[in-house]
């Protein structure tokens, strides 16, 4: 048997730990600060990407408050509306392709318009 024992410290603050053999932290704090500052890039990414996401959702709710309304695409785009983000692309068997930002979604007509539509509950 070894004299000298492996020393397991915290990976936050470096305290030395004592217990099961495969603790990392001493304890709930120093396990979300960690994980936090891990993780802090991607979530400063992602936090851009859906505060896109919610703008762009507010903004088809407020242009089309009864659920379907054409539109002109210069009014979206004066609203600030970014047309690079959404969440999902719903095809109909027509081939007609409505873009969604979570429940309120367009479909891209003739002409610069847009035809602004609530999702519906059959649309999956």
């Amino acid at each position: 048997m070894s004299t000298t024992e492996n020393k397991r410290t915290c990976l936050e603050c470096e305290t030395p730990l004592h217990g099961r053999r495969d603790q990392k932290f001493c304890g709930d704090y120093c396990r979300n600060t960690y994980n936090n500052r891990l993780n802090e890039d991607s979530n400063n990414y992602m936090r851009r990407i859906n505060n896109i996401l919610r703008k762009n959702r507010r903004i088809l709710s407020k242009l089309n408050p009864n659920g379907k309304k054409t539109v002109d695409g210069i009014n979206l785009a004066e609203e600030g509306f970014n047309f690079h983000y959404y969440t999902n692309i719903y095809t109909t068997k027509k081939g007609s392709k409505y873009v969604f930002c979570y429940d309120q979604g367009y479909l891209k007509i003739d002409n610069n318009q847009y035809m602004l539509v609530h999702k519906q509950d059959y649309v999956k």
